[in-house]
């Protein structure tokens, strides 16, 4: 028997609810679940002696329990006629102190303070069923009859699936006006009692009416899911309706989960219940392809702290590997976050052991041992040596993390975008035996430089031949293309390099390229002010930079009609990923632009650009519009990335054969590499041109 309306709105008709309990008779409903899911919120705040008033009582057993459980001062009103007289000829003798009167929830004939305590199930949802005006109306009509009749220090319970359009009328209403607001989240959407399965989770709104006083802190509180934890306080309405939103959306993706095996890859985020942050993210994997045997339905991977922008914890491809290679049939790869503290896997595993069943797939086996696995075995290591704020670009750290093996790592970081590496620089123990000396007295230079500034911790140096990003070896593997590179210090060349980050770029060709007189180009003068600070970089006769806009830069560069640069490099990203194209800013790659880059770019040199562009229709557009201006372009697509590296020619007779390329590109690596500098053996300049494309 369907007994649910055809349209929402007939939830807030008297004439619908009279037809609903004919047809239910006396067997009882109970919608968002009975005494059994809400006891435990329940009687935290009503009392044995409290007077309480439910609202919309329906047929529930609800107010039945709660009377054999010792609160007997219960007082129910429903608009259905019907349901009151099978409620009052149910209970006549069995509950005499309990009554069931026939009465409309938003005009009661009580007087002003009469309760301790209104309980609503379900009646606001019915009522509010939609935001047009009559039935927001009618709303405020029924939240304000339940503010009249409560006593100070009274409370409204409402229990409610807190749609949008509830919760922010709830939530709006009751945190002004002197009400305290706390809400809990039942431990299931729906429980054994429930006659109804909804994929949202159930909350108790409690709505404490204090007295109003000036100066009196807004008191807006989410309760943890655990009993022993601490409520959360939030410092807005916005903050507290954020967070039922999210737990609505964890449920919801759970729900989603157990429905199906062969999930696409979801993320969700699980926050600290004292502070709020963010702690751990979740990424559910499902690999439909593994055969499912007793020991490989479900298994947990904690990503090591400071790995996880690595691409294969980094990327949903990365991911999508790993599971594959782990072998278990749902993988939930777990990130850690900074500013938050972890004291070992097996402390995590403690912590996380209750939430990550809940997303385990059907079918998992009672008492299946669910393993936790990571990468070198434990937490990793993250040390965050430096927190400041660009007023261009935000809020930013600079860590140390330890990576793969007894590695270690400087990173920058926006925090605005958290998953991505900025510049990336290997550190080295101070011991290291080449290039010590110039290493000493590089870092006293710098420590000169620095005057009262932090420094940097001294047990470890940056080691200036790592080059952290392929494209930066892809950009460096170009400078074989000219013909004369810069090698020694009487083949001069000139380079300009629009992007500084932490300076990795520009610090290796003037460490290799003896001959080379580099410029860089950085917006940003808190990034250059990090570089020198944190990653090694130094000025001198050699090295400059400009604090200007690269492309205001250029084009005043092109005004004095001048090709005056051997190589131009462009290495910088867009705060704009809207239009499919992270790398560079749009402006960067406009016809007119392209065509001053061309006046400033000797007719032997070359201009390599970094392309990173997710829209192949643009990606196209772009093409086209450099074809136009370089006639000679090699393209070389990094392996595993979205990033391809074009080396443009502003001479279209030029071109050269790709095995004669990639045979220059060995003799400049036997060249550079010198033996009182570091090399970075990973580094393989001829690799670089090992699927290179020319257009």
């Amino acid at each position: 028997m369907n007994l649910l309306p055809r349209s929402s709105k007939e939830f807030s008709s008297s004439e619908y609810w009279e037809q609903f309990f004919r047809r239910r008779g006396e067997r009882a409903f109970e919608w968002y679940g009975g005494y059994l899911e809400l006891c435990a919120v329940l009687h935290k705040y009503i009392k044995p002696k409290d007077k309480v008033l439910v609202v919309g009582c329906g047929n529930s057993e609800l107010s039945e329990r709660l009377y054999d459980a010792g609160c007997q001062n219960l007082t129910n009103i429903d608009v259905s006629e019907v349901v009151i007289r099978q409620m009052n000829e149910r209970n006549a003798s069995r509950r005499p102190n309990m009554t069931y009167q026939l009465m409309d929830a938003t005009k009661t004939t009580f007087a002003d303070s009469h309760f301790q305590a209104v309980l609503d199930k379900g009646t606001l949802d019915a009522i509010l069923t939609d935001t047009e005006a009559g039935t927001l109306e009618t709303a405020t009509k029924l939240l304000t009859e339940i503010g009249r009749v409560l006593q100070c220090g009274g409370r409204y319970m409402c229990v409610s699936l807190a749609q949008a359009h509830v919760l922010e009328k709830l939530v709006t209403q009751f945190s002004q006006g002197g009400w305290m607001v706390r809400i809990h989240q039942l431990s299931e959407g729906s429980g054994k009692e429930s006659d109804s399965q909804f994929p949202l989770p159930v909350f108790v709104f409690v709505m404490t009416k204090v007295k109003e006083m000036p100066g009196f802190p807004q008191v807006l509180e989410m309760m943890p899911d655990d009993e022993g934890g601490k409520s959360l306080r939030c410092g807005s309405p916005s903050e507290l309706m954020d967070m039922v939103k999210e737990r609505q959306r964890y449920a919801l993706i759970r729900n989603r989960l157990n429905q199906s095996q062969s999930s696409p890859e979801v993320s969700l985020e699980l926050c600290d219940g004292i502070s709020g942050k963010t702690r751990y993210t979740f990424y559910v994997v499902d690999t439909p392809t593994i055969r499912i045997s007793h020991t490989n339905y479900f298994s947990i991977f904690i990503i090591p702290q400071g790995r996880e922008t690595e691409w294969l914890f980094g990327s949903e491809t990365g991911r999508k590997q790993l599971a594959t290679s782990v072998g278990f049939r749902r993988l939930l790869i777990v990130a850690l976050h900074r500013d938050q503290e972890y004291e070992s896997l097996e402390a995590i595993q403690a912590e996380l052991s209750t939430k990550v069943l809940e997303l385990a797939p059907q079918g998992l086996p009672d008492n299946q041992k669910i393993l936790f696995l990571s990468a070198g075995g434990d937490i990793g290591t993250r040390t965050v040596q430096y927190r400041g704020k660009s007023e261009l670009s935000g809020e930013y750290v600079v860590e140390d993390v330890r990576g793969d093996g007894t590695s270690y790592f400087r990173r920058l970081i926006f925090l605005c975008n958290q998953n991505v590496v900025q510049s990336e620089a290997r550190l080295l123990p101070v011991n290291t035996q080449i290039g010590q000396k110039k290493r000493r007295k590089e870092k006293k230079k710098q420590q000169q430089k620095a005057n009262d500034k932090v420094e940097p911790e001294t047990a470890h140096v940056i080691d200036k031949s790592y080059l952290c990003c392929e494209h930066h070896k892809a950009m460096i593997s170009g400078l074989s293309l000219l013909r004369n590179p810069g090698v020694t210090e009487d083949q001069s060349i000139s380079v300009l390099v629009v992007g500084l980050g932490g300076g990795s770029l520009s610090l290796f060709i003037h460490d290799y390229f003896l001959g080379a007189q580099v410029e860089a180009v950085e917006i940003d003068p808190a990034v250059l002010d990090i570089a020198s600070r944190w990653f090694g970089f130094c000025l001198d006769d050699r090295l400059k930079v400009h604090l200007a806009d690269g492309l205001a830069h250029i084009n005043e560069l092109a005004k004095k009609g001048k090709a005056s640069y051997n190589v131009v490099m462009f290495d910088v990203d867009s705060k704009d990923t809207s239009l499919g194209m992270s790398c560079p800013p749009s402006a960067f790659v406009e016809k007119k632009f392209l065509q001053n880059v061309h006046k400033i770019l000797e007719d032997h040199g070359v201009f390599i650009l970094n392309l990173v562009c997710r829209n192949p229709v643009l990606k196209g557009k772009v093409m086209d519009t450099i074809h136009e201006v370089f006639p000679l372009i090699y393209v070389q697509k990094i392996e595993d990335e979205v990033n391809e590296i074009l080396f443009c020619r502003p001479v279209s007779g030029q071109k050269r054969d790709l095995s004669d390329l990639r045979q220059s590109a060995r003799s400049l690596e036997k060249q550079i590499k010198r033996p009182d500098m570091l090399w970075d053996e990973t580094f393989v300049l001829a690799d670089m041109f090992k699927s290179v494309q020319i257009i």
